[in-house]
């Protein structure tokens, strides 16, 4: 049961394989798949108001809801997208693999005895927690060997919520998104989805001296913040970048700027040595810089990261922490390359997560926003990319039709966060 005055109830829980016949094989994945700090949940709520009709059309849409319409969608996609309705399986070597089995993909359908206007539409702070709207795992079954899971949640109102828990092991960001999306063309009634999957993993490099090993945690009590940034102010540091230095620059390094700097300004770590390094880290799409496989939904990305003396960023005006994302961001090219072509001392996917380190995961691209089943759109998109041992902020968008972006936090201990929201707060304010 959910919250008192806002129970949520599953009515059916069951495996959902592909509709029809897919092959049987163990297929093999990149080495970037295959980095060990990739093997986690990634969990996320997409929230649909239901205000547009729904379904496929035809007079058996009028009987669809949106669980049913989903689970049907679901079967159909996991036919094109069949090693999401495997499972991961560890070879003698050692190596992961995907074995594609044709078990599914565990489904959950729920019903809320509210509506979606009753909780606020799930803006934060959320008034029914999310484990009551993400499925639960399934019996027998290690999630981490699961690629997909996933819950639909009905309201009273005709609204529901898409609850998404998936392996990063098996997809990036993009990757997910796009799969998402054929889950909806076939929802929405299209014979097929609108871009064909490709698997194609040997398209990513294998450089010989990559040896994966599980990262080192060292755990943190961190705290959760989240705050908007109106697309006004957002601009008003864009034009002032392009005053400065002639080049354009995006909300996204707009936002990772602030957010890095009013950390390092509340972490106070230039008090001790101004000279010490701070560190802000992101992860760069690269399929621009591989051979063209459209539909190619695997792991494709690597770490850009931007390191200044802490001191130099508390008292740097933002043009200057832009400026410096942009240079990280410049050498993305030629870093890959190099990581290519095996020139590296020290695998730059091996991540070390400190506390003088911010992780930024962008959400607004993905193609989450654009998913529609037959009602519309997500009003709003919540993801829940957080870890213990991460300092981590993600850039979203705030509930529709607010624009702007979101910048959804937990990267400082509760000892930080009173100045990190009053810098935060104070950015937001156009001050």
């Amino acid at each position: 049961m959910g919250t008192i005055g806002f129970p949520v109830t599953r009515t059916s829980r069951s495996l959902v394989a592909p509709s029809s016949a897919t092959p049987q094989e163990t297929l093999r994945l990149s080495v970037i798949d295959r980095v060990a700090g990739l093997r986690h949940l990634v969990r996320s709520l997409h929230v649909f108001d239901g205000r547009s009709g729904g379904g496929a059309g035809g007079d058996e849409a009028l009987l669809a809801t949106p669980a049913r319409t989903l689970r049907e969608a679901l079967g159909k996609a996991l036919v094109d997208y069949y090693p999401f309705a495997g499972r991961f399986v560890t070879e003698e070597d050692g190596e992961v693999r995907v074995a594609c089995t044709a078990e599914g993909a565990w489904f959950v359908e729920a019903s809320a005895a509210c509506s979606l206007e009753e909780v606020k539409h799930l803006d934060h702070p959320m008034l029914i927690p999310k484990e009551e709207l993400l499925p639960e795992p399934a019996p027998d079954v290690n999630p981490l060997d699961m690629p997909l899971m996933m819950q639909v949640t009905e309201f009273t109102c005709g609204g529901f919520v898409v609850g998404l828990i998936s392996v990063h092991t098996i997809a990036d960001g993009l990757g997910a998104g796009q799969f998402i999306n054929a889950v909806a063309d076939y929802a929405r009634g299209l014979p097929k989805p609108r871009v064909a999957p490709v698997w194609a993993r040997d398209i990513i490099p294998a450089p010989s001296k990559i040896v994966s090993r599980p990262p080192r945690f060292e755990l943190f009590d961190l705290r959760y913040f989240t705050v908007d940034l109106g697309p006004d102010h957002i601009a008003k540091v864009k034009s002032s970048f392009f005053e400065a230095t002639g080049q354009r620059c995006s909300a996204f390094d707009v936002c990772v700027a602030k957010t890095w700097q009013s950390r390092v300004r509340a972490l106070r770590l230039d008090a001790d040595d101004p000279s010490r390094p701070v560190h802000v880290c992101f992860f760069a799409n690269t399929r621009h810089l591989l051979p063209p496989a459209p539909g190619f939904y695997g792991n494709c990305f690597y770490t850009v990261k931007a390191t200044r003396p802490c001191g130099e960023i508390a008292a740097a005006g933002v043009v200057e922490v832009v400026r410096a994302i942009r240079d990280a961001k410049a050498r993305l090219a030629a870093d890959f390359a190099r990581w290519a072509g095996g020139g590296f001392e020290r695998d730059p996917y091996e991540l070390t997560f400190t506390y003088d380190s911010l992780f930024v995961s962008d959400w607004t691209r993905l193609g989450f926003l654009e998913a529609d089943y037959g009602w519309g759109t997500p009003a709003h998109v919540l993801p829940f990319s957080y870890h213990p041992f991460m300092a981590v902020a993600v850039i979203g968008a705030p509930p529709a039709p607010k624009p702007g972006a979101r910048v959804m936090t937990m990267c400082v201990t509760e000892k930080h966060l009173p100045e990190f929201r009053e810098q935060m707060n104070a950015f937001a304010a156009g001050n």
